[in-house]
This record gives structure tokens, C-alpha cells and sequence, in this order.
């Protein structure tokens, strides 16, 4: 039942939050026109924390969580929150971040974390076993759930996230190199 419990939470509570979060910032970054003063490059910079975030998210959805899977997510998780020191670090110098993006920024901080946090809970054997060095456990490296989690719902999470974090980053990024070679 518990295990059921962390599933719905990661799956139906912090996923929609995250999609959330992540078109709220989009909403902030075109009030303040970044398009116009931090530009191309803080919008290739979300680009690229949405592929750092969104690869391992999508493989943990669809492949069966492995040493080898969790280190990656691990890993990633950590390489994108040195992005978005650098993200941050380099949008204050050209424009102002409100309060309100402020904490939108704890809640895209917040929310990956916790979803990592889940994931290591639902597989904690595989998370302990890490530390013997045992990356691969015997299994194909990479292979599909055994139990998928069903279409009727990675469908609309996928259509979500395309609508509400792929195509309004695409349409930042197209304002800013539409703006930059004017």
C-alpha cells in the first residue's frame, strides 16, 4: 500500500505541480520580455536544463530502474541544479526576477528533488546497492518496465508537457533569435 501511496504521490501530485511550475516560469520570463535583455542565451540555458531534467524523467517513466538508471538520474539531477545556479546567476545582471519567480524557482528545485527522493524510496535495494560498486545487476542495462505504467496516463502527462514546457520554451527561444539577427 505504501508503495502505491509514493506512486500516486510522484505520478498524480509532483509531476502536474512541476509542469506547473515550469510554464508559471515560462509566464515570468515573457512579463519581463527576456527576450529583450537576457536573451538568447538564458533562453538556451532553459533549454538545456529542460533536456538535463526531462531525459532522465522520461527513461524513469518508461525503462526499468536499474544502478546504472538511478546513478544517471542522480547525476543529472545534480547537473541540473549547477545549471540553475548559472541560470540565475546570469538573468539577475540583465533583468529583474520577482519574488513570485523567485519561488517558482524553489518549486523547480524543490519539486525534482522530491521526485528523485520517491524514486529512491520505490527502489531503495537498487539505491544501496550502488554503494557496493554494483552498477549492473546482472539485467540488461536498459529495458522496459515489467510494469508499465499505463498510457491512459504517460499520454496526457506528455501532452502536458509538450503544450506547457516544450513549445512556450521553443516560442522564448524563437523571440529571442527572432529579436538578436532583427
Amino acid at each position: 500500500m505504501e508503495k502505491i501511496a509514493l506512486i500516486n504521490i510522484l505520478l498524480y501530485f509532483i509531476f502536474p505541480l512541476w509542469i506547473i511550475a515550469g510554464f508559471s516560469d515560462w509566464l515570468c520570463h515573457r512579463h519581463t520580455h527576456l527576450e529583450k535583455n537576457s536573451g538568447m542565451k538564458e533562453s538556451l540555458i532553459h533549454s538545456l536544463m529542460l533536456l538535463e531534467i526531462g531525459i532522465p524523467v522520461s527513461v524513469g517513466l518508461i525503462l526499468e530502474i536499474s544502478p546504472l538508471l538511478l546513478f544517471f538520474m542522480i547525476f543529472m539531477f545534480f547537473i541540473h541544479e549547477i545549471t540553475a545556479i548559472w541560470d540565475v546567476s546570469y538573468a539577475i545582471k540583465y533583468r529583474y526576477i520577482s519574488p513570485i519567480e523567485q519561488h517558482i524557482h524553489s518549486c523547480l528545485e524543490l519539486l525534482p528533488l522530491c521526485a528523485l527522493l520517491i524514486v529512491l524510496a520505490l527502489h531503495w535495494e537498487i539505491f544501496i546497492a550502488m554503494f557496493s560498486g554494483n552498477l549492473i545487476d546482472g539485467k540488461p542495462i536498459l529495458r522496459l518496465k515489467e510494469n508499465p505504467i499505463p498510457a491512459s496516463y504517460l499520454l496526457p502527462l506528455f501532452t502536458g508537457i509538450i503544450f506547457l514546457l516544450i513549445l512556450p520554451f521553443i516560442e522564448e527561444l524563437w523571440r529571442s533569435v527572432r529579436l538578436k539577427y532583427k
